[in-house]
């Protein structure tokens, strides 16, 4: 079983933001895969898709983006899901916007989302999907972060999240070097 999380805050008021890119990216991936986030446990909604008899879970904890820890670890635990089967998908504001980037481990990279991820499950070591948003230096991170997308930048980010309809089905199938290969290239 694998589990894919996108990282976001729940809300109207959040809905579309730079920080909710995780969220864009599952919901993208539903959509493709024609499923629902209509179950709900452990301060998440979720769905469940199947590829090749295996199932895959597509997570959105809602316990806003610092505090997404608890709610990956309670659904990992619940359905007995390893460190090395998940996919932890989120904003990069050191990223250039719609620059796809993925790694196996590593710091939280000061994204306090992926930090609280860290000290939960107590490893650095779980793969994880940077979605690049930007930055713009006359703004403070903070605001910048839980702004919206311009006109502009929203068909960059729209075209970047249409190449990840696959990701499910990718991890199955490709080893994960060769998914980073695909997903780091030059798009």
């Amino acid at each position: 079983m694998k589990l894919i999380v996108g990282i976001g805050n729940p809300g109207k008021e959040y809905e579309n933001t730079r920080h909710n890119v995780g969220f864009l990216a599952v919901d993208k991936i539903a959509d493709h895969h024609n499923v629902e986030f209509d179950q709900k446990k452990f301060n998440s909604v979720y769905a469940i898709l199947r590829i090749k008899g295996q199932r895959v879970i597509l997570m959105k904890p809602e316990t806003y983006v610092n505090l997404s820890g608890s709610a990956v670890l309670s659904m990992m635990n619940y359905f007995g899901i390893d460190k090395d089967e998940i996919l932890i998908i989120y904003d990069d504001f050191a990223l250039p916007l719609g620059k796809i980037r993925v790694r196996f481990k590593g710091s939280g990279g000061g994204h306090n989302g992926l930090i609280n991820i860290i000290e939960y499950l107590k490893t650095q070591n779980f793969k994880r999907m940077r979605i690049g948003i930007d930055s713009n230096p006359l703004i403070e991170n903070k605001n910048y972060v839980l702004g919206r997308f311009n006109k502009d930048d929203q068909k960059v980010i729209d075209e970047t999240l249409k190449k990840l309809v696959d990701v499910p089905k990718d991890l199955i199938n490709y080893s994960f070097s060769d998914f980073m290969n695909k997903y780091n290239k030059e798009m």
